[in-house]
């Protein structure tokens, strides 16, 4: 095992420890797109089932969205391969979201709703008690940024929550891993990445400007990647104007 590979492992293990991700008797859906993150996801969190002193399973799902040039028999012979439990599922969403979208308008987020309710029926019918979702520390920052920008909310992505339709709870376990790293794995292990053609679509150009604005803000200073991600953490209610917030937490003037 490789010291990158070691790294990304205390990681997540560190990120499980902190939020409670992973648990003795859990059954965990492991979202797979078939990118880099998820990928690795899949790959680390099966080395920490067989290091952990209690017991949780995983089982992979790749939803097949019916877009063009995805092959998922590729992921599927991986899987077979290394011996995972694993579902493809093939709901085609893509023609969906081509027929809803509208001059102008951008496909991530009728994607993304789409595919997560197809996933959380998967989980049910699988019998998973948690779906594991490859998000890593860049994405929350991208996504801070993106909704503090864009929507006027001061909001990134939870480690743990409960799912919008409230059967499953969905963990994010590589909120600690920098995307450079994860990359850098799954070069290492040669995993069969298959790319997403809707996602690479020009229309999704605000995240590509933040994470280039991020890149550029890092460059100038290494503190900012780091700086940012102990923001999430480090949230004082009182020097900010969330009125509502104030009063349940009880702050002075406010009760």
């Amino acid at each position: 095992m490789s010291h990158l590979e070691k790294s990304l492992l205390r990681a997540l293990a560190r990120a499980s420890h902190d939020y409670r991700l992973l648990e003795d008797g859990d059954r965990i859906m492991v979202a797979v797109s078939g990118g880099k993150d998820s990928l690795c996801l899949l790959h680390l969190l099966r080395q920490i089932q067989r290091r952990t002193p209690f017991d949780f399973e995983l089982v992979a799902v790749t939803l097949d969205q019916g877009q063009p040039g995805f092959v998922s028999q590729r992921l599927a012979k991986h899987y077979a391969q290394g011996g995972y439990e694993f579902r493809i599922v093939a709901e085609d969403t893509y023609s969906i979201v081509q027929e809803k979208l509208r001059p102008g308008d951008t496909a991530c987020s009728l994607c993304s709703r789409l595919r997560r309710g197809v996933l959380y029926n998967a989980a049910v019918e699988l019998g998973a008690n948690k779906i594991a979702l490859g998000h890593h520390r860049d994405d929350l920052l991208e996504t801070l940024l993106l909704n503090l920008l864009y929507s006027g909310q001061i909001k990134s992505m939870a480690p743990r929550l409960r799912s919008d339709d409230g059967r499953n709870v969905v963990i994010r376990p590589l909120i600690y891993c920098d995307e450079r790293e994860l990359a850098a794995l799954a070069a290492e292990l040669q995993l069969p990445v298959v790319p997403c053609g809707t996602c690479s679509a020009p229309e999704n150009q605000r995240r590509v400007r933040v994470k280039r604005l991020i890149e550029e803000l890092h460059a100038d200073n290494d503190n900012v990647r780091g700086s940012l991600f102990a923001a999430l953490g480090a949230v004082r209610a009182s020097h900010l104007l969330d009125r509502n917030l104030m009063q349940r937490l009880g702050l002075e003037g406010w009760t």
